[in-house]
């Protein structure tokens, strides 16, 4: 089985650092964001190949030299990505050199998700797309409980229950979507959500593994990673096994 990790892109939301890094070098507890994600991913036996998607003539150089010369690096192949966005990017893969079904990962989600059991509810549901969701939340910030316009008690910073699933950057995908991406190659910039997965939804392609109580965390800036230290030594941690 073969594991895509999407990390190119332009990182907006983390300017002005990733004008330097690609958000995927983003250091978390030492390391490079996608370092655990490799690490995590390596540790499932069924996954035989992870294949890195990102700008190597640019700022994703970096991840590359990072890996290069590791134990890592026997297991990793780079593709040069497309600039034409995340569904655009998987047209850089040949459908023959794919597994059915692989694992795409946004190199900005950490997560110590089972993969094993994220497959087996896959397979279950005969999805054409599995997506790794939470319905839980640590807040940022503290919340008030009120009575008669009061305030009775504070909580600081509570795991919240959401009304809606958040969805986590972590697929798992029958290969035939690439069949979908390959059709809109004519576009300049082809967006997983909306272009394929939309289309997907409609006809009820699309399943939900819910991590439950698992922590996770989207690396979008230092400043993020900063102020959120002891989830991401957390998380990280467990990603290491």
């Amino acid at each position: 089985m073969k594991a895509i990790i999407l990390s190119g892109g332009s990182g907006l939301r983390g300017r002005p650092f990733t004008k330097f890094i690609p958000k995927a070098m983003i250091p978390c507890n030492g390391k490079p964001a996608i370092y655990y994600i490799v690490k995590h991913i390596i540790h499932f036996k069924l996954i035989d190949e992870i294949i890195i998607i990102t700008n190597l003539r640019g700022l994703g150089g970096q991840i590359y030299n990072y890996f290069h010369n590791t134990k890592y690096e026997e297991r990793i192949t780079f593709i040069q990505d497309s600039q034409k966005g995340t569904a655009g990017d998987l047209n850089c893969v040949s459908k023959e050199k794919i597994s059915n079904p692989f694992v795409l990962w946004f190199a900005d989600n950490l997560c110590a998700i089972d993969i094993h059991k994220m497959k087996s509810c896959f397979d279950k549901t005969n999805s054409y797309v599995c997506i790794a969701t939470s319905n839980k939340k640590q807040e940022k910030t503290g919340f008030a409980k009120l009575e008669n316009n009061m305030i009775k008690q504070f909580e600081e910073k509570p795991l919240m229950k959401l009304q809606l699933e958040e969805c986590l950057g972590i697929y798992i995908m029958n290969r035939d979507v690439l069949d979908m991406t390959h059709k809109l190659m004519w576009k300049d910039n082809i967006n997983l959500s909306y272009d394929v997965l939309q289309k997907l939804v409609k006809c009820k392609n699309i399943s939900s593994f819910n991590i439950e109580n698992q922590q996770w965390i989207d690396v979008e800036s230092p400043a993020m990673v900063a102020y959120n230290t002891e989830l991401v030594t957390t998380v990280t941690k467990l990603m290491e096994h």
